[in-house]
């Protein structure tokens, strides 16, 4: 059995946290990060999620993974080599740390661009972002032992806001704006 799916009520101290933990970042990565990000549920204002800090570190490319994994790991941060999303390098916090994802990824791609475009329609859709946070909810109670299975089930969901969020941009011109650190 693997690590419960816990849903957490929001946490007004969860923007707190990615910014201590961004500085640290900041000053690990340099230049070598293009943007570093607060992203996934726990960005979002009064959205509940798994307590976990989702962060998202722009890079000019994914390889040679040296640039940043050497950087990340004199912080602490422990590489997930096994990660079978090839858009992305990972990485988690370490022991005894709270938890934390960095999620590396290429800036200017479609995933990059589209962790953005997640976070800030459901930050400008509060009702979009109720039905999300209900749908983990159901989800998390379905799957409390599997984790695999909660986040496979959350893929509807997830696409059909990302339509609504496309259309969105579309109407607005959206773009990602400044970066969050």
């Amino acid at each position: 059995m693997g690590e419960r799916v816990v849903i957490a009520a929001y946490d007004p101290e969860w923007p707190d946290r990615f910014r201590q933990i961004a500085r640290r970042l900041r000053e690990g990565l340099g230049d070598e990060a293009m943007r570093i990000d607060h992203i996934g549920s726990t960005a979002v204002s009064g959205l509940d999620a798994k307590p976990i800090i989702d962060i998202q570190v722009s890079v000019p490319a994914l390889d040679p993974v040296d640039a940043f994994r050497k950087p990340l790991e004199e912080l602490g941060y422990v590489w997930r080599a096994d990660n079978p999303d090839r858009t992305k390098r990972c990485f988690r916090e370490a022991p005894g740390d709270a938890r934390t994802h960095v999620h590396v990824r290429r800036a200017d791609g479609w995933p990059e661009q589209a962790a953005l475009l997640f976070r800030d329609y459901l930050r400008a859709h509060p009702g979009d972002a109720d039905r999300y946070g209900a749908t983990k909810r159901t989800l998390a109670t379905q799957y409390a032992d599997d984790r695999r299975g909660y986040t496979d089930a959350k893929g509807d969901i997830v696409w059909s806001i990302l339509r609504s969020a496309d259309r969105w941009s579309q109407e607005i011109g959206w773009s990602p704006g400044a970066s969050d650190a």
